[in-house]
């Protein structure tokens, strides 16, 4: 599983785009970082909220990926819903939080909060759909 992560933190170009580094704790509970800077701004100081919606997506996923890649299985999003609670600005640190709530056979719905410290910037929820490694070639 270890092998799987290193890798995706080496071929995920999201991520080292817009600065992103995670850790995968346990199976469900994962933690990701984010710094705003000015690509993800849509005024002077404020990031546009499609910064934090990707970060979300990126928080969500890899809470359900952290519980599929032990079954040798990858996710694909149906669908997340986010709420933005207050807005983030340039230079904020901002800390995702996913958690994975249920897990079956084809199907995983992971909760995440998205931070500045303490403070709240978004909460979401996501769906995701699992499948084999196999059809991307993946074998571990």
């Amino acid at each position: 599983m270890e092998d799987f992560f290193e890798l995706l933190k080496k071929v995920n170009h999201f991520d080292r785009e817009n600065g992103m580094t995670f850790e995968v704790h346990s199976p469900g509970h994962i933690t990701y970082h984010m710094t705003i800077t000015e690509k993800h701004l849509s005024s002077p100081h404020t990031s546009h909220g499609a910064a934090i919606a990707g970060f979300m997506d990126c928080v969500l996923g890899l809470s359900a990926l952290s519980i599929s890649v032990p079954r040798s299985q990858l996710t694909s999003t149906v669908e997340f819903k986010i709420n933005y609670i207050k807005p983030a600005h340039l230079g904020d640190k901002l800390t995702g939080i996913g958690t994975v709530q249920y897990h079956r056979k084809s199907l995983i719905i992971a909760t995440a909060e998205i931070k500045r410290g303490d403070e709240m910037i978004a909460i979401g929820q996501g769906t995701f759909n699992t499948y084999p490694m196999s059809k991307k070639g993946i074998e571990l």
